[in-house]
């Protein structure tokens, strides 16, 4: 009998995604083995937060085998390959990143080049050939030039290290660095017009000008679609470019110079309009990393000075005066002011910032500090003065993370891209037999052979698939940049077309659908025990953990005892899902719902507590049950409050087309039910522990996508085995920015909304351009087959890769008043 294992990607091969190679290698090598029978990679294409699925006969290899094995192999896997991740001053076009590819394919030891149409690249490579130093210096010898880093991560990541950096790309060169092919493009369409002119003008002594303005335009035309070609023809690829420059010259010695220089102006115009359109999508990504500023001043030694920001550590304390930018990442330790968040978190309306309640406790744990108090690089300074506590170094702020993750995340293909690319590799090939075939025409039908080869030439001028290549990079491009300028990040096309297939979506309650900011509304105690002593042990114990509940029962707690000391705490254990435990004098502490006790070796509660728990919870409370040795001092009552905004977000999230929402949650039935009637949730399924909201999404998978919105810490196992998980409030959260697929770097709701109905305009442009690039392809070979001449059919090509450039670049306009 075979039995079934699932292993989480993330802790077999941390920081890669599952449509990385490591990933193939690792599940050829697992089904190698014997007793494995079958092995699949479950979760989203690209997500990079999937299980691997192993099929075992138990009588051959035991499943702690099975799971050795794999973390073994996925060790030996990250040691042995590495991958580097940079931005280049190459032209933001397609041909332009094909060439990349091909360049650095050439580099021994490389195992895969990604390069997006914004100029991200992403290299693996096999360390048991060469190093990392090697592949760098292979290549700068290639020719691909890294620009000038913005910001750059520092060390390895988790075996797979990444040299990133945030392109400042043509910044240096100015305008008419920007458009120099732009401008050759139109000096030769000048050039050819004047010719046409005075060619129509019939002056005699003029009769030489024509030919002349005609030459001069096929330099303008063909400069940089030479260059290219040349590259190309090197490395044995037989790419557009030398289809056009071979069109032309036919085209020339036909003595059709006007149709020729036609066609390389239609090509040229085409190629830097879409350089052009490009650009503007990749500058609207730069853009991000140009948010913080370079300088900040900072009180060392007692004195104001302005210092680099690059050079700031935690503990500094910076100066930000009225309408500056926010230099860092921290907390405010002194003055009031509004806040302009949205360049980070794509907020509307400012916040208001007030000096932390504990310096002490912010210092130790950052992560924990109310948004209140919390501030991040980039973000705008509003009327008042203030000073704030360096919490991390500007490489690792919230801002310099959502660079470094989109620009990864462009390089990584959506399944509408793979399906292009693989039609490509299919397709063009096909259409190289028939050109080869036509220009044989002449043996078969009574015409001259200058006749079929222009027709031949002109099938392959129309056949080229210029507008598929860019259709959907275009598209997602655009779409990753506009959804990050809104504070969102969406790692890369696949989550980005899955979630705008979505129809269902699960909401984890604390913190998502609520608040996350509990406050105690009953302290009920039991027999002979007072509030004090049930208050002065959940105080102490609950001041080890860091759960929203435990924070809430501690803050409210002290403020009920006043100032007075706690009890020692001992052995503290965080029991996942349930409660904690903990010795405190001398005597053994249980503080949990009520689920825990009686069970593993938990003590069971008596009736009074059952008795206070039911009632609380009739009432729609949060019930922790607090027990001291033998004794059960008390219940505590909470309540969340759910988020103001969370009934409207719901709310335009069905005008989406989202079918089916639910709540669950590790809370009673009875309080889940009563947050959702509160919030307008479908359905509510309460009293789940982690594991079972796993299998609560997996079962909702098998039926229909699900996205699933948590805050990323508790619930990421859920998340990983839905569709699309989404995280709430990255920015102050790395476990949330670095587990979802989709990272709301704000605490606003309404941001699913957004993404929801981005992704499915971005699918709705994805589509369009695929159907006008196949269409126009379609229509264009037979028609040329027919007889339709290059330039006609040139006009018509171009216009279509212009025209998919274009209507990608409408999604950078996209605004959230859309939906």
């Amino acid at each position: 009998m075979r039995m079934m294992i699932e292993i989480d990607l993330r802790n077999v091969l941390p920081g890669i995604h599952d449509d990385d190679m490591c990933v193939k290698r690792l599940v050829d090598l697992l089904h190698s083995r014997d007793g494995v029978a079958l092995v699949s990679v479950e979760g989203r294409a690209g997500a990079g937060s999937s299980t691997i699925s192993v099929e075992y006969d138990p009588q051959v290899i035991s499943i702690q085998q099975v799971r050795e094995l794999a973390s073994s192999m996925g060790v030996a896997l990250n040691e042995r390959y590495g991958h580097l991740h940079f931005e280049t001053d190459v032209p933001s076009n397609s041909r332009a990143h094909r060439l990349v590819e091909s360049r650095l394919q050439e580099v021994e030891g490389v195992v895969e080049v990604r390069a997006s149409a914004s100029g991200g690249v992403t290299i693996e490579y096999d360390r048991s050939v060469v190093s990392e130093d090697e592949v760098s210096s292979a290549i700068i010898a290639s020719g691909v030039k890294r620009t000038a880093p913005a910001l750059k991560e520092e060390g390895k990541h988790e075996g797979h290290n990444h040299a990133a950096s945030s392109s400042t790309n043509d910044k240096h060169s100015g305008w008419l660095g920007r458009n120099t092919e732009l401008i050759f493009a139109l000096a030769c369409g000048t050039l050819l017009l004047l010719g046409f002119i005075i060619e129509k003008v019939g002056v005699a002594s003029l009769s030489w000008v024509p030919a002349t303005l005609y030459v001069a335009a096929y330099v303008f035309g063909a400069w940089f679609t030479l260059g290219e070609a040349i590259q190309n023809i090197k490395r044995k690829r037989f790419e557009i470019d030398t289809l056009m420059l071979v069109a032309a010259a036919g085209a020339a010695a036909l003595g059709a110079w006007a149709e020729g220089a036609l066609l390389l102006f239609l090509f040229s115009l085409g190629h830097a309009l879409e350089h052009y359109a490009m650009g503007r999508a990749r500058r609207a990504i730069e853009a991000l990393a140009e948010l913080a500023p370079e300088t900040a001043r900072v009180v060392r030694y007692g004195e104001l000075v302005e210092v680099r920001v690059e050079t700031l550590v935690p503990g500094d304390v910076v100066i930000v005066r009225a309408n500056d930018r926010m230099p860092v990442d921290g907390f405010v330790v002194k003055g009031t002011s509004s806040v302009n968040q949205a360049p980070v978190t794509g907020e509307s309306i400012p916040v208001d910032k007030r000096p932390v309640g504990n310096t002490e406790a912010a210092r130790s744990r950052p992560d924990a500090v109310e948004m209140e108090s919390k501030v991040f690089a980039g973000t705008i300074n509003g009327s008042g003065a203030l000073e704030v506590e360096v919490t991390r170094r500007s490489t690792e702020s919230a801002l310099a993370r959502v660079v470094k993750m989109v620009s990864e995340a462009e390089t990584r293909k959506s399944p509408t891209q793979r399906f292009t690319d693989k039609f490509e590799r299919i397709f063009v090939p096909s259409v190289l037999v028939l050109a080869g075939l036509l220009l044989f025409a002449w043996v078969f039908i009574d015409e001259p052979f200058r006749d079929s080869f222009y027709r031949s030439m002109a099938v392959l001028v129309a056949a080229s698939p210029c507008a598929l290549a860019i259709a959907t990079p275009s598209a997602v491009l655009a779409g990753i940049a506009r959804a990050a300028r809104g504070g969102v990040l969406i790692k890369g096309g696949a989550p980005l077309e899955e979630l705008g297939m979505v129809r269902a979506i699960a909401f984890d309650k604390t913190g998502t659908l609520t608040e996350g900011r509990p406050r105690v509304t009953d302290v009920k105690v039991i027999g002979g025990a007072s509030e004090r002593e049930l208050l002065d042990v959940a105080v102490a114990v609950e001041s080890l953990s860091d759960h929203p509940l435990a924070t809430a029962i501690v803050a409210d707690g002290k403020s009920r005892l006043g100032t007075t000391s706690l009890p020692l705490v001992t052995d503290f254990a965080n029991l996942a899902g349930k409660g904690v435990r903990a010795t405190v004098l001398k005597q053994n502490a249980w503080i949990g719902k009520a689920e825990m006790f009686g069970v593993e070796g938990v003590p069971s509660l008596g009736d009074a507590a059952k008795k206070e728990i039911d009632e609380l919870r009739q009432l729609g409370r949060t019930t922790m049950a607090v027990r001291l040795g033998d004794r059960d001092l008390g219940v505590i009552g909470l309540m969340d409050t759910p988020r103001p905004e969370a009934r409207e977000a719901l709310s335009r999230l069905r005008k989406l087309g989202i079918e089916r929402m639910i709540m669950i949650s590790g809370d009673h039935q009875l309080v889940a039910e009563a947050v959702a009637s509160d919030v307008g949730v479908d359905e509510a399924q309460g009293g789940l522990m982690p594991e079972d909201k796993v299998t609560s999404i997996r079962e909702l998978r098998s039926s229909e996508r699900v996205a699933m919105v948590g805050d990323g810490v508790n619930d990421a196992p859920a998340m990983a085995s839905a569709s699309v998980g989404i995280a709430m409030g990255a920015a102050s959260s790395d476990v949330a920015l670095e587990t979802a697929d989709v990272a709301l770097m704000s605490e606003d709701l309404r941001q699913v909304a957004f993404s929801v109905a981005l992704s499915r305009r971005t699918r709705s442009v994805i589509r369009q351009n695929v159907y006008v690039s196949l269409g126009v392809v379609a229509l264009l070979v037979p028609a040329t087959i027919m007889g339709l001449g290059i330039g006609p059919a040139v006009a018509v090509h171009e216009g279509s890769t212009i025209l998919v450039v274009v209507n990608a670049l409408r999604l950078l306009r996209y605004k959230s008043s859309d939906l």
